[in-house]
């Protein structure tokens, strides 16, 4: 927890930062730190420097593809290129959050979690992983450039709501 939290106690405001709050669990050191350090994923995930990564790449490589069960060569030396790339942006990151990061040591504890790990940062962990998980991240983006692709918003219809005093 980056920001500090607010708690109402009876009519009195608390102001709680990380110092004050005790973490308890009966888990054990390395699950917590585990944990902690898919939590720095997540918040990694949503800034807008690794979007911008990852866009940039996307840009630069959606028409390199095509949706054919067939895979060129050259689909490798991208995938490799952008197992890199964010890698390596992911790894200063965690290197810059978390104490003594090893990223061999995290890699391991995801692989041994890897069959009980469900969301959305596990998807995206997926893609540096996977091929199949990046061709198919890789083919919606072209979908999306292309105009190819489904546009739910067409159904939605925003009404403005008022309460009566």
């Amino acid at each position: 927890m980056d920001s500090l939290q607010n708690e109402i106690i009876g009519s009195e405001l608390h102001f709680l930062t990380d110092s004050d709050i005790c973490y308890t669990s009966n888990r054990n050191g390395e699950t917590v730190r585990f944990d902690t350090i898919i939590g720095h994923i997540e918040d990694i995930l949503v800034e807008e420097e690794y979007h911008k990564l990852q866009n940039d790449f996307l840009e630069k490589y959606w028409q390199e593809f095509e949706n054919d069960e067939e895979n060129k060569l050259v689909y490798t030396d991208i995938f490799n290129e952008y197992v890199k790339l964010l890698e390596e942006h992911i790894e200063k990151r965690l290197n810059d959050l978390v104490p003594n990061f090893s990223m061999a040591a995290f890699l391991e504890d995801l692989m041994e979690q890897k069959d009980a790990l469900d969301g959305e940062v596990f998807e995206v962990l997926l893609t540096l992983a996977d091929f199949r998980c990046f061709k198919d991240m890789v083919l919606d983006f072209r979908a999306m450039k292309e105009g190819s692709s489904v546009d739910f918003s067409d159904g939605i219809t925003i009404t403005p709501v008022s309460f009566a005093d």
